[in-house]
């Protein structure tokens, strides 16, 4: 649809406010903020919403492989021949064997559940976040052996720092002359570890794989393993190459297996969002057509004059077509331009918000992640943008139209 300058020169002067029709100007204005507002929100939400999945994806899958491999009969004796079979299939990165089992730690004077993981220290590189998470000083200390790796805020609720020393005790008991006994063994932290994840940094003990397999009296066994694939994508087409590296007796589970419901729900909360923030640009929409349909009743004397000085129907309803695109179109670029600003510094202005407010908005505790992430997806921006593009331009249709087919004779008998 071409548009001439005339057509340009008056829809422009239709957008303008002026006295007598300012309230017209008002609703067109509300309308436009209307439009940035819902387009902003969107593109923040997605955004939002799109970094949690990433960061939790992140953290889980760093810190507990790809896929996991266990025995059909419990604890895995022939682990390392078991390892490197499954090392040798083409897009594994790395098998890490482990010991894992529940345990209750305590120090001055309080105490804690927490899991308890056994690895070799030159697997740790393996664990992305833990490694990038501790110090050179804590990860040399656990690779000298007997010390232990501590989430910090499990440190902090024990009281505890890199060199105190905690006690562990075993769900399983020991038999003495007394009679069952709980297992209790004392351990020095070799450092403490931040992994941007509450769950893992309130709750994590990893300890070399030797001294766990003495604690949870699994000698010369481990509890499974854990592999990390080059790229988490494939595991669909390395599931069969994957158990049948692993051999009879074990049996592979990958991450969507084991945290499928998990990311459904992120899923479906993601398209739920997605469908009720689009209502705020669809009520915008609304607005435009009665904003243009107000300014069409409104400029009736001048649509009238425009038909008998030559002006066709299609000239008039590409001008009403031009004012409601227009309204539209800079509304959705302003709300675009604001969303990508905010999502791109949402972090700095939730601080900014908890600095000034004296509140924490985003609890560790309650959202798992200890910063509020963010991840723009162009694919994502731009289909937001069509989309309020397309309502916008559908919401001039019928006012438009409407104009066209006002009649000049009855528009100026009634003036």
């Amino acid at each position: 649809m071409a548009f001439g300058a005339v057509e340009r020169m008056i829809a422009w002067r239709y957008l303008r406010a002026r006295r007598q029709e300012g309230f017209i100007s008002v609703i067109a204005g509300f309308s436009l903020l209307g439009i940035a507002l819902g387009v902003a929100t969107l593109i923040i939400v997605m955004s939002v919403m799109n970094g949690f999945r990433a960061e939790l994806l992140t953290r889980i899958l760093g810190l507990n492989g790809h896929v996991a491999v266990y025995g059909d009969r419990g604890p895995i004796a022939e682990f390392d021949a078991a390892a490197l079979r499954i090392a040798e299939v083409p897009g594994v990165f790395a098998v890490v064997p482990q010991v894992e089992g529940q345990a209750m730690a305590t120090a001055n004077n309080a105490a804690a559940g927490v899991l308890v993981r056994g690895l070799r220290a030159a697997d740790l590189t393996a664990k992305g976040p833990l490694a990038d998470g501790i110090s050179p000083v804590a990860a040399a200390r656990f690779r000298a052996g007997k010390t232990i790796l501590l989430g910090n805020r499990l440190a902090q609720r024990l009281g505890v720092a890199a060199g105190d020393r905690i006690d562990l005790i075993s769900p399983s008991s020991q038999t003495t002359v007394m009679g069952g006994l709980p297992r209790m063994k004392t351990y020095e932290i070799a450092g403490l570890f931040d992994v941007g994840m509450y769950e893992y940094d309130n709750g994590f003990i990893f300890m070399p794989l030797k001294s766990a397999q003495i604690f949870f009296q699994m000698k010369g066994k481990v509890s499974g393993l854990e592999i990390t694939l080059e790229d988490p994508n494939e595991v669909a087409s390395l599931a069969q190459a994957l158990q049948t590296a692993a051999g009879e007796g074990l049996w592979v589970r990958d991450w969507r297996q084991r945290n499928s419901s998990f990311f459904n729900a992120l899923q479906v909360e993601r398209n739920v969002m997605f469908l009720i923030l689009t209502l705020i640009i669809l009520v915008a929409a609304f607005n435009v057509i009665s904003s243009l349909i107000m300014l069409v009743k409104d400029k009736g004397r001048g649509i009238a004059i425009l038909r008998t000085m030559g002006a066709s129907k299609a000239m008039v309803t590409r001008i009403f077509f031009l004012v409601g695109a227009s309204v539209g179109l800079i509304g959705t670029f302003v709300g675009a331009l604001l969303g990508l600003l905010f999502a791109d510094n949402i972090e700095t202005i939730r601080r900014f918000l908890e600095t000034i407010s004296g509140t924490e908005l985003f609890a560790a505790e309650i959202y798992f992640l200890s910063r509020l992430p963010a991840e723009i997806d162009p694919a994502e921006v731009i289909s937001v943008i069509t989309m309020a593009l397309t309502l916008s331009f559908l919401a001039t249709i019928y006012p438009a139209w409407r104009a066209s087919r006002l009649d000049p004779v009855e528009a100026l008998r009634n003036e």
